[in-house]
């Protein structure tokens, strides 16, 4: 079966959408950092976005392209947090009535964030429940528009005016490192690398317990895996999406993997030397820099931190502990 994908035209097109209503976030850099690596990094921090996440980007970009039949019956998704945010509140800027399926497990902040946008929550299990057959089912019985986390055109769109800007901003950079579960900012951010820096190369950084994105690629068509056990909890997908892994596929340059010890060691860097909260999953791209950066020396590096919603107990518990349980 073939797939239609978007291109950096689309890309160009969410962008337009989204001026006025997305923040155009910081490019920051640490001197320390720099130094210590060899490298000059350039971190992207869509941890100050809206509703705190690169999320918001794709969420707002595809239902500002629903119809004005679709805004009137409304949107369902499924998210373990920064979606059901993004969706939330870009319904409630759109005046699109919004419902979510999200774990019983979700960070509670991410819970009261997406109740306090004004969307209804219908609560799963995770490890025993299929998130996405639960919000086709309300779609198919509600007459609501599904949008998935990530295996969407307009979502994934909206997610590659993140490196979009960053190219715009920073010019042609050697290599980019980004955030991976799903594959919506990823494959995004390919089509914008193809398009302002086609020699840059890009590399996707997901959890080493949850490696099926560099399983697929290895193998050559998409592998499912069990919900990964990670502190990562935006990237505990089992399986990278069809349409996202086909821009994968074909555009990125390799997929790295790392620890929760390495996220926890990145989270602290943030905290401690750039003044910045950033969730765990968010902390996947500067991790694999800080991995492979003998490999790399004298580069300009892109980093995309993914996000900073992160409950205050829990981050300070991950600080604290060395060795957290990756289940907990």
């Amino acid at each position: 079966m073939s797939i239609t994908l978007p291109n950096f035209d689309n890309v160009l097109a969410a962008a337009k959408r989204l001026q006025g209503h997305a923040h155009r976030t910081p490019v920051l850099q640490s001197r320390s950092l720099n130094e210590r690596l060899g490298l000059q990094v350039l971190f992207k921090c869509e941890n100050f976005q809206r509703m705190g996440a690169f999320k918001f980007r794709g969420g707002f970009n595809a239902l500002a392209c629903f119809t004005p039949a679709q805004r009137q019956a409304g949107v369902v998704a499924y998210s373990s947090g920064n979606h059901a945010q993004a969706i939330a509140l870009s319904a409630q800027i759109l005046g699109i009535p919004a419902t979510i399926v999200m774990p019983h497990d979700a960070s509670p902040a991410k819970l009261a964030a997406t109740r306090a946008y004004g969307a209804h929550i219908v609560g799963y299990d995770r490890y025993s429940e299929d998130a996405m057959a639960i919000a086709q089912g309300l779609a198919a019985e509600c007459g609501m528009t599904f949008i998935p986390p990530f295996d969407h055109a307009d979502v994934l769109c909206g997610q590659g005016t993140a490196a979009l800007e960053l190219f715009d901003e920073v010019g042609a950079l050697d290599s980019l490192f980004v955030c991976l579960g799903g594959g919506g900012l990823l494959s995004g951010s390919l089509l914008s690398a193809q398009a302002r820096a086609p020699h840059c190369q890009v590399f996707g950084v997901e959890p080493q317990a949850g490696n099926d994105v560099q399983q697929s690629l290895r193998r050559g068509e998409r592998v499912r895996i069990a919900t990964p056990q990670t502190i990562a909890d935006g990237a505990q997908t089992p399986m990278v999406g069809a349409l996202t892994f086909e821009i994968i596929r074909r555009h990125v340059s390799d997929i790295h993997t790392v620890t929760d010890a390495q996220l926890i060691e990145a989270m602290r860097f943030y905290a401690e030397r750039m003044k910045m909260v950033v969730e765990p999953t968010g902390c996947l791209s500067l991790a694999a820099v800080v991995q492979a950066a003998p490999q790399m020396q004298g580069q300009r590096v892109g980093v995309i931190i993914s996000g900073g919603n992160v409950d205050l107990a829990r981050f300070a518990q991950l600080l604290c502990d060395p060795l957290p349980s990756a289940a907990a």
